[in-house]
């Protein structure tokens, strides 16, 4: 019976695992790491993105976003949309040509790989006549036309990826058909771009690197036209008119030929180079779009003077009189211009342009052709992500407030929509509003909407106009050039990594979503604290100085110095503005940091100790240092850390070959016992199988002292429950310094702040770096936070049962009763797989199938990259899944769990993934893209594999992309 009804209990139990948890990846945020590619379709209005790395990004409007990666570790070098269709080809750096379609599934779209073909040459050719240098996808929608290095077009038909061999263009074809005078017909190069006559699709234009251009008949096999170039060619474009062709060139020189009637144009019909009379970069790309009122746009990238100007990153508009040179941060992948009407033929509206580090949108329709702000793909890393902070379900005023603040400073953006409106976005709305705050390296906090598939920027925040430094407000004038200066730069773009003075950056966040205080740790030991206000205002911000070495003069500080604080009134627009200033002496950097805004109090820990400030009273109300006199190493700076490197080394090879010797022992003392065990062991076999036997552990060699810096503080913790005994109640201030855990507590009473009593300490047995810090209540709830009980949002903690003190130290999970402090459970976690935690957090798992039910967990994060959730009061593993590689420290290091059971981490400078581990609470992208209606247009001839020309395919009149 007993088993039966375990076996009957733990099915239950699974059932509820199932409801309750589950692992999902759902989507990344931010800006693709190292862009190699680019593409638009027109038709399905889908932009492609192209990584290094080997994924493929799709976006669309705003929600709608699709994601590929290749299995081959190749980076993407094209992209290209099969034109009026749901399919698109990618050629990586591997000479592979790789079929995508969006496929629908249920109602919602899928990106799946649905083909790959490597183009082979004859037995004993070299590998450059097959490499793919250049590729066309015909309007008919089923050809592809590849050029190679070795000068040979080759054609190949989509989606199957066969060979269309009597189509192919040999380079001894189109040797044979150039003038007798032209060179003696000298080595063309490879395939640099090939382009289809916009007008004529039997006609496609061949363009070598050498310079020379021929345009080949598809119909006759034959060339029809030659335009001798002399000059490197870098690009083409044929007008939509079909009788232009403009070339671009290795010597910033751009020409116009005009390519009606046949034979040979000897002289274009013009000439020009943008930026003579000095030596120039080449143009890498030319683009010319009519208007119907009014002379065309001409968009040139590149061209700059190589001696003066060779570093930057340009694209040149010309439109009648206007002419600016677009200045961006990185450099340029590619761009492409977007048209008005429902054909998408009508006057240019936006040019889209993605350079390494972010994608930048020019409205061409307004005065002064202005930024539009991207909705997605937006740098985050702008300045170098040093922290970020969760904050879920923020209240609607607060919300509206941070949104008003954020408006203000975007004025200098279009007001024009988001041009790129493909597919449907199907995903619900967000049940609530979450935000996601960042630290920046150059003193910056950004407010992100982070409640659904887009993270959407909403304001920003800098601290450094608080202090004296070399770093001046750089806010780019979207609309300005400077009067006469040529060439015409305009600085465009908002991707800045380079920090004036390193001391700003922010390492710690906190923000009270009730109270609208927010306070922010840096480098350098500053705390400040904001609050939100609607109006601008002008103030002056005091410093108060926490000297956390408490008067010993033994230590020396060699690390950076403080960061001035400004003197004069300083005017701060509306937003979060700051009122006090916190200052740690020796400034190093900010570990910790919590604040309890019902109590008006913030808490801030270093290397060296910590403090308890009161923002209302503007004073100090406890400074501690928590220094060994042997830890020498926390008065260096973190610069000075590399001189421990030997040291701990040593130290490591010790516990190594101490571990070595008792496992020696342990093998022989177990052969010994192992015959006599062998009986004994079968005859209880049945009852083994019944019982819940206990993991194996492994032996944890205790942390010495001089391990690691025992006086650096890790966690922060404020909790309002018992100390003393069960009939008094106090305010708990709880933190780990290193290994040692203090609780320290405080009266509140009448708004004034009494001295705290003595401290209770718990210094762990392993002296393992204790890692988070939760009080239960009477119930097992973990505490409510400060001022939610107050809004009613949350049930008063439960005062009258036995709290709990749940420590998370990196190997266990240890729970203590409250007031006496005495040890109760405990969960190992090193002992059992060798794994440390790393990061932790609360959050509530709610039920797929019934609203009305959910538990609280404690989601964990290991140094293995692992996630956990852990039951809470009973502090059980409840699920383990795999979630980042364990070589990925800062992907781990960037963790940052929300109340709801997801998270966040880097899985670059500039992206962040984010993952759930609660069945009802997924934010992922559920996008339906639909096939473009076809049009009716010209036929074209096709040849079958076995016979000659019988076989007509309907042509699409889409732009060649």
């Amino acid at each position: 019976m007993k088993r039966f009804r375990r076996h009957g209990q733990e099915s239950h139990r699974d059932r509820i695992k199932q409801e309750l948890y589950g692992f999902n990846k759902t989507v990344e945020h931010g800006f693709p790491h190292q862009p190699s590619a680019l593409v638009f379709s027109p038709s399905l209005q889908l932009l492609a993105i192209g990584t290094r790395s080997g994924a493929i990004k799709l976006y669309g409007a705003p929600g709608v976003e699709f994601m590929g990666l290749h299995d081959e570790n190749a980076a993407v070098t094209q992209v290209h949309f099969l034109p009026q269709q749901v399919d698109l080809v990618t050629l990586l750096d591997d000479n592979s040509l790789h079929m995508w379609t969006l496929r629908a599934h249920h109602g919602v779209s899928e990106l799946l790989e649905t083909g790959r073909f490597t183009l082979t040459g004859p037995p004993g050719a070299p590998p450059s006549v097959t490499r793919v240098t250049a590729v066309l996808t015909h309007s008919s929608g089923d050809m592809l036309f590849l050029g190679t290095e070795g000068g040979h077009v080759f054609v190949v038909e989509v989606p199957g990826f066969r060979e269309l061999e009597e189509r192919n263009i040999s380079l001894e074809n189109v040797t044979n058909s150039l003038p007798e005078d032209y060179g003696g017909r000298r080595i063309l190069e490879h395939v640099e771009s090939l382009q289809e006559n916009p007008v004529n699709p039997r006609q496609v234009l061949i363009g070598y690197g050498r310079g020379i251009m021929v345009i080949w008949d598809l119909e006759r096999h034959s060339a029809v036209k030659h335009i001798p170039a002399t000059q490197q060619l870098e690009s083409v474009w044929w007008t939509e008119d079909g009788g232009h062709v403009l070339s671009s060139h290795s010597d910033g020189s751009y020409c116009r030929w005009m390519v009606a009637g046949e034979g040979t144009q000897s002289e274009p019909e013009k000439s020009e180079v943008p930026y003579g009379h000095f030596p120039c970069k080449a143009i890498s790309k030319i683009i010319q779009l009519p208007t119907e009122q009014g002379p065309p746009f001409l968009f040139l990238s590149g061209g700059m003077p190589r001696a003066s100007y060779g570093d930057r990153h340009c694209i040149s508009v010309i439109h009648s009189k206007t002419h600016v040179a677009l200045d961006f941060t990185s450099r340029i992948i590619d761009f492409f211009v977007i048209r008005d009407g429902p054909d998408h033929i009508g006057d240019p509206s936006a040019l889209v342009v993605l350079v390494e580090e972010e994608l930048v949108v020019i409205d061409l329709q307004t005065e002064g052709w202005p930024v539009i702000q991207t909705p997605y793909l937006v740098p985050l890393h702008c300045s170098a992500i040093t922290c970020s902070h969760h904050v879920s379900a923020i209240p609607l005023k607060m919300w509206e407030r941070v949104l008003s603040a954020g408006a203000l400073q975007n004025t200098h953006y279009s007001k024009k929509p988001w041009p790129i409106t493909g597919g449907q976005n199907l995903s619900p709305d967000a049940p609530q509003r979450d935000l996601l705050l960042t630290g920046h390296e150059d003193g910056t906090v950004r407010f992100w909407d982070a409640s659904g598939v887009c993270l959407y920027p909403m304001y920003k925040l800098s601290t450094a106009g608080v202090f004296l430094t070399d770093a001046e407000p750089n806010e780019p004038n979207m609309n300005q050039c400077t009067e006469g200066e040529w060439p015409p730069f305009r600085k465009v773009g908002c991707f800045d990594p380079y920090s004036d003075d390193p001391r700003l950056g922010i390492q710690k966040i906190h923000l009270c979503k009730y109270s609208g205080y927010l306070t922010v740790a840096g480098t350098a030991g500053q705390i400040l604290v904001l609050e939100l206000n609607d109006e601008a205002a002008e103030q002056t911000v005091e410093a108060t100085v926490a000297d956390l070495l408490q008067g010993q003069e033994s230590f020396r500080w060699k690390g950076h110095t403080r960061l001035e604080v400004r003197e004069e009134p300083v005017t701060f627009p509306p937003g979060f503005q700051p009122f006090s200033l916190v200052q740690c002496q020796p400034p190093a950097v900010v570990t910790a940091l919590t604040l309890h805004s019902e109590w008006k109090l913030v808490t801030f820990g270093t290397s060296h100790g910590f403090g308890l400030y009161d923002y209302q009273q503007k004073s100090n109300v406890l400074v501690r240092c928590t220094l060994n006199p042997s830890d020498q190493l926390a008065m260096e700076g973190p610069l000075s850390r590399v001189k421990s490197i030997k040291k701990s080394l040593r130290q490591s090879f010790r516990r190594i070959r101490r571990s070595r010797v008792s496992l020696r022992k342990h093998h022989v003392n177990s052969a010994a016992k192992d015959v006599s065990q062998t009986c004994s062991s079968l005859s209880v076999c049945a009852e083994l199988a019944e019982m819940e036997l206990a993991p194996v552990q492994r032996k944890i060699e205790a942390r010495s002292s001089d391990d690691s810096f025992t006086g650096l503080v890790r966690t922060l913790y404020f909790a309002d429950t018992f100390l003393s005994d069960s009939k008094t109640r106090a305010h708990t201030h709880t933190q780990s310094l290193g290994y040692l855990m203090f609780v320290m507590s405080h009266i509140a009473h009448s708004s004034l702040l009494k001295a705290p009593i003595t401290p209770k300490e718990i210094q762990l047995m392993h002296r393992a770096p204790v890692v988070g810090i939760v009080v239960l209540d009477g119930h097992g709830s973990p505490l409510p936070e400060p001022l939610e009980v107050a809004h009613d949002l949350a049930r008063s903690a439960d005062m009258q049962g036995c709290h709990q003190l749940l420590v998370i130290s990196e190997e266990q999970f240890k729970v203590f009763t409250l007031p006496k402090v005495s040890a109760k459970m405990k969960l190992k976690l090193t002992a059992i797989d060798g794994s440390r935690v790393r990061r932790v957090g609360v959050a509530w798992f709610g039920s797929s199938r019934s609203e009305d039910y959910g538990e609280s967990g404690l989601t964990v994060l290991t140094n293995q990259g692992d996630l956990h959730v852990v039951s809470l009061p009973g502090v059980k593993l409840q699920v383990q899944y795999p979630c980042i590689r364990r070589e990925d420290v800062s992907g781990i290091a960037s963790c940052v769990f929300t109340k709801h059971g997801q998270g966040f981490y880097l899985i670059s400078p500039s992206e962040f993934e984010r993952f759930s581990l609660s069945t009802c609470c997924v934010v992922e992208p559920r996008s339906l893209v639909e096939v473009p209606s076809q049009t009716p247009g010209t036929t074209l001839p096709r040849a079958q594999p076995d016979g000659p020309h019988v076989m007509e395919h309907a042509l699409l009149n889409d732009e060649s992309e």
